[in-house]
């Protein structure tokens, strides 16, 4: 009888093994690649949101009659978009915003803060329960700061520290 009866089945056996390794390292390298490209994708929708409100806050940017900036209008410490309402009838989003009906400074802005609310909803991933991803404005000295904080782990929670976010800074 040979020795060596089998030897080649076994050569054959480990060979599969190697390549059914190589195969889920190849199967998890693309889904890593995947999400990786799904939450750049959600950052630069993030930075473009940004910028549309920043552009917004500064083609308002005239001075009411105390002297204080339109732009501080749009500040808000919590905003949540889901709350961000703007009922049909005689309300800033349907009062003007055409050719005929043109807007007031403040109205302008509230018209600004529901489109960008909006643009915020539709853009960003929803995390469980259609929890929606969040936008602030606030102001210090005279640097405005815009963040936006989105739930990218979908873990149902926005948090600074596990969440993706985005924040801007700039003066007017």
């Amino acid at each position: 009888m040979n020795k060596n009866a089998g030897f080649t089945l076994i050569e054959v056996l480990i060979a599969m093994i190697v390549l059914a390794i190589g195969l889920l390292g190849l199967a998890m390298l693309q889904t890593t690649g995947l999400s990786t490209n799904q939450a750049a994708y959600n950052r630069s929708q993030a930075v473009q949101l940004a910028s549309d409100i920043v552009d917004r806050m500064r083609t308002n940017n005239s001075l009411d009659a105390t002297g204080k900036p339109y732009a501080d209008k749009y500040l808000y410490a919590f905003m949540k978009p889901k709350d961000a309402t703007c009922a049909t009838g005689n309300t800033p989003c349907t009062a003007c915003g055409s050719a005929e009906k043109l807007c007031t400074p403040t109205q302008l802005a509230v018209k600004d803060l529901y489109d960008w609310n909006q643009a915020l909803i539709s853009t960003l991933p929803k995390g469980k329960d259609d929890l929606v991803a969040t936008g602030t404005i606030t102001k210090s000295g005279e640097v405005y700061t815009v963040t936006i904080l989105w739930d990218e782990n979908k873990d149902g929670s926005l948090d600074a520290a596990t969440d993706a976010n985005f924040q801007m800074k700039f003066r007017l």
